[in-house]
């Protein structure tokens, strides 16, 4: 996926200077950026440990305090992620539903998008799990309930247009409509789960096509 963190979506080219020398100094902003896509990986452990910050200043070899000058916390590291994690997933429903008219197939987009990202993003999948925020600052995992949430909000809106387009969908209620939406999103946590503790192993889109399909049927 082209917005994934990763070193291809966000990497820290080392450019030539004068005469051919390399840049000893990243440019500003390049820096936070390799924070970020390091601390992604480093949530990719299959063993799931804690990731500290001696241990990241320590991969990107550079001192804590030097970490500490872009971010002014490990928690605001952590909101990077999250901030990534919005802008990439919302900007993509908005694409689906730009070019998707059908209720039902926006829906079906969505949750597709959903486990593709975690199978591009490991690490943060652990993110989305809440799973690498434990011990962290609370208002972490408030922030990644709010992105949750707004997800099923949107499921929820794309079974609402559904039923007004004279499918069988017509039929159901909005109380319905509200469950199915929180039952869609439990099938996502549920693939997240499964892929975070096989080891990154179970990939989240396996048979997501029949799972879908019933999922989605009336």
């Amino acid at each position: 996926m082209r917005d994934s963190l990763d070193p291809t979506a966000l990497e820290i080219e080392a450019t030539a200077a004068d005469e051919g020398k390399i840049r000893k100094r990243p440019r500003p902003g390049e820096r936070r950026l390799q924070i970020l896509q390091v601390l992604a990986e480093m949530l990719q452990n299959p063993k799931g440990e804690r990731v500290t910050t001696a241990a990241l200043a320590a991969k990107i070899q550079v001192s804590e305090a030097a970490l500490y000058r872009h971010f002014a916390s490990k928690a605001q590291m952590f909101e990077g992620l999250i901030s990534f994690i919005e802008q990439t997933v919302f900007g993509l429903i908005n694409q689906i539903n730009q070019k998707e008219g059908s209720g039902l197939v926006q829906a079906r987009g969505i949750l597709q998008m959903l486990l593709f990202f975690a199978e591009k993003n490991p690490g943060m999948t652990r993110v989305l799990l809440g799973d690498a925020l434990l011990q962290e600052d609370d208002r972490l995992q408030d922030r990644i309930t709010q992105v949750l949430d707004r997800v099923e909000a949107s499921l929820k809106q794309a079974l609402r247009i559904a039923q007004t387009q004279g499918s069988t969908w017509a039929n159901v209620s909005q109380d319905e409509v509200s469950i199915r939406a929180a039952m869609l999103m439990s099938y996502v946590l549920g693939r997240w789960h499964r892929f975070a503790r096989s080891g990154f192993k179970k990939i989240p889109t396996e048979a997501s096509d029949i799972s879908l399909r019933i999922l989605l049927s009336e």
